[in-house]
C-alpha cells in the first residue's frame, strides 16, 4: 500500500475526528451549559476528559459496524479499501464542518455511515442494505425514543426532587446531577462516535483498532476545544429555555438512549438524541416553549446529511479513480 495514501487517510481520519468534537460537543454538556449550571469552559475540560474515556472503553463496538458492516472493507484489496477510507472521510469531515459553521448539530453518524455506502457504490463493493435499512430505522426511533425518556424522567423528577430534597440544598443538588449526566453524555457520545473517525481506517487495515481509536479520540479532543461552543450555544439555549431540573433529565435520557444502541453496536446519532430529549423535556411545560423554527431548520440538516455525504463520497471516488487511470496510461 502507497504510504502517501496511508498518511493522506490517516489525516483525513483525524479530521473527521477534529470536526465530530466540533460539532456533537454540544450534546453533552450543551443543556447544562444552557441552563447555566456550568460555565462553557468547564463543560469543555468535562467532555473531553469523560469522552475519550467512552471512546478509549467501548468505541469499539461501533468501530466494528463502520469499519466492515456497511460495505466490507476489510475484504477489499488494501489499496482500494485505503481509498474507500479516505474519499469516506472526506467526504464526511467535509459536511460535518459546513454544518458546525452553520451552528447547526447534525449527525456525524449519519454522515460517515452515507459516507461510507456513498463510496461502496462508486466501486460497485457489496454494500450491505439491510444493515442500512437497521441503522436508518434506529436513527428515526432515537430521537423519537429520548423525546419520550426525557418527558417521563422530568415529571418524575419534577415531582420527587421536592420531597427527597430540602429547598435549601435544591440548587446545589440540581448542578451536581446536571453535571454527573452530562459526563454520563459525554461517556456514552465517546463510545458510539469515536467509531465515526476511527472504523474506517481500522476496517481498511490502515492502523489497528486500538491505535485508531486512541488517535481519533485526540483528534475529538482538539475539535471539542476549538470550535465546540459554536453548537453548543444552538443546543443550550435556541431551541427552548432550560430549567435546572430539565437540563438534567434531558442530559440523562439522551446519555441512557446512546448507551444502550452502543452496547448492540449500532452507530446513532447524539445529536438527534439531546435534541430530542430537549423537546421531550421542553413537551413538559407545552409546546409553545420549542422554537420551531430552529427545529425545523435541524430536521432539514438532518434528513440532508446522509445523502449529501454519500453523494460528496460517490462522486469523489468516481473522480479520484478516473484520475488513477489517466495517470497509469
Amino acid at each position: 500500500m502507497n504510504l502517501l495514501l496511508i498518511i493522506l487517510t490517516v489525516i483525513m481520519g483525524l479530521g473527521v475526528g477534529w470536526s465530530i468534537g466540533a460539532n456533537d460537543a454540544a450534546n453533552s454538556l450543551g443543556a447544562a451549559v444552557g441552563s447555566r449550571a456550568i460555565t462553557l469552559k468547564r463543560a469543555i475540560l468535562l467532555i473531553c476528559v469523560f469522552g475519550f474515556l467512552g471512546a478509549f472503553l467501548q468505541g469499539s463496538h461501533v468501530a466494528r459496524t463502520i469499519g466492515r458492516g456497511i460495505v466490507p472493507i476489510d475484504r477489499l484489496d488494501k489499496t482500494l479499501a485505503a481509498y474507500v477510507a479516505l474519499v469516506a472521510c472526506f467526504a464526511a469531515c467535509s459536511w460535518i464542518v459546513i454544518a458546525t459553521y452553520w451552528k447547526m448539530p447534525i449527525s456525524t453518524s449519519h454522515s460517515m455511515v452515507g459516507a461510507v455506502a456513498g463510496a461502496g457504490v462508486a466501486i460497485g463493493a457489496p454494500v450491505k442494505w439491510k444493515m442500512l435499512v437497521d441503522i436508518f430505522t434506529c436513527w428515526i426511533l432515537t430521537p423519537i425514543g429520548a423525546a419520550i425518556l426525557g418527558f417521563i424522567f422530568c415529571v418524575l423528577f419534577l415531582n420527587t426532587l421536592q420531597l427527597i430534597v430540602p429547598r435549601r440544598y435544591m440548587r446545589q443538588t440540581l448542578t451536581i446531577l446536571i453535571i454527573l449526566s452530562g459526563c454520563y453524555v459525554a461517556y456514552s457520545w465517546g463510545a458510539n462516535d469515536v467509531a465515526n473517525a476511527t472504523g474506517v481506517m481500522a476496517g481498511a487495515g490502515i492502523l489497528a483498532p486500538k491505535v485508531s481509536i486512541i488517535l481519533g479520540g485526540f483528534a475529538i479532543l482538539v475539535g471539542i476545544t476549538t470550535w465546540g461552543y459554536k453548537v453548543i450555544e444552538t443546543v443550550g439555549s435556541e431551541i427552548t429555555s432550560l430549567l435546572p431540573v430539565m437540563a438534567f433529565s434531558a442530559q440523562l435520557a439522551s446519555a441512557v438512549n446512546v448507551h444502550i444502541y452502543t452496547l448492540f453496536g449500532i452507530p446513532v446519532s447524539t445529536s438527534h438524541s439531546i435534541v430530542g430529549a430537549i423537546v421531550g423535556v421542553g413537551l413538559v411545560r407545552g409546546l409553545k416553549v420549542l422554537n420551531l423554527s430552529i427545529m425545523r431548520d435541524m430536521v432539514l440538516c438532518w434528513m440532508a446529511t446522509p445523502f449529501i455525504s454519500g453523494i460528496i463520497s460517490f462522486l469523489a471516488l468516481k473522480g479520484l479513480m478516473l484520475f488513477i487511470k489517466i495517470q497509469l496510461q
